[in-house]
């Protein structure tokens, strides 16, 4: 497919070969999201791990200070009190067989799901379906838990999941392109902090390899991994 010009021409403000300053990788990132709608600031960080080995796995949760500018969907398996709190907490989707239902009928109303630990026998058969899309709920990030009206709040208030794909790049949303520049390298340096520290013992070598950011339009812009307050 063609590019269009003002892809070319965002394209072409950025040179691939170069590490940008990471506020200047952030500007320029900002800068170049001039669609009509509110674009995705997105980080694309790739560590020095093979995720095929056990001890090389990079997953876990982060709370970004600023949000993401997304209103999240947030699933509950649970029943009676419990599911109440839910509920109270703002969850959007509650329910326990009848939820294993809707979502077995293919309708996945929700972008992260919890459950309470006595739910996980229900949920378990949902295993195929949420697995691949990676929710399935996980005592390890918080998602299975009696407490899950503060689950449903954290979810709501900013927390993501990060998890290190096959090639060993972990790939997350900052916020959007509305943000101030200063919220967005708050997000980042959350981000790249709850990374840093989860680098696993099996990880050799010099771990954060490369790091790039880009909004949903626009062009990949490469940063300078001296400048991210890291040097791992």
């Amino acid at each position: 497919m063609a590019q269009s010009k003002k892809a070319k021409a965002l394209a072409a403000a950025v040179n691939p070969e170069m590490l940008y300053d990471l506020d200047q990788a952030l500007a320029m990132v900002k800068a170049n999201a001039t669609s009509k709608f509110d674009e995705t600031i997105e980080v694309a960080i790739n560590l020095n791990v093979d995720p095929r080995h056990a001890d090389q796995m990079v997953r876990g949760v982060v709370t970004l200070p600023k949000g993401t500018g997304k209103d999240v969907r947030v699933g509950v398996f649970a029943r009676g009190p419990k599911a109440d709190e839910a509920r109270a907490a703002g969850a959007d989707v509650v329910g326990a067989e009848d939820l294993l239902e809707i979502v077995q009928g293919g309708t996945i109303d929700f972008d992260r799901c919890i459950a309470t630990p006595d739910m996980m026998g229900l949920v378990g058969r949902l295993g195929k379906i949420l697995g691949p899309k990676g929710m399935m709920p996980n005592p390890k990030l918080g998602t299975v838990t009696m407490n899950v009206g503060e689950a449903v709040k954290a979810a709501k208030g900013g927390q993501i999941e990060y998890r290190v794909e096959k090639a060993g790049i972990i790939h997350g949303r900052l916020g959007k392109a509305s943000f101030s520049q200063d919220d967005l390298r708050a997000n980042f340096d959350a981000l790249l902090d709850a990374v840093v520290k989860a680098k696993p013992s099996g990880a050799k070598g010099k771990y954060l390899q490369k790091v790039a950011l880009s909004s949903t339009m626009g062009a990949g812009v490469r940063v300078d991994t001296a400048t991210v307050g890291h040097n791992v």
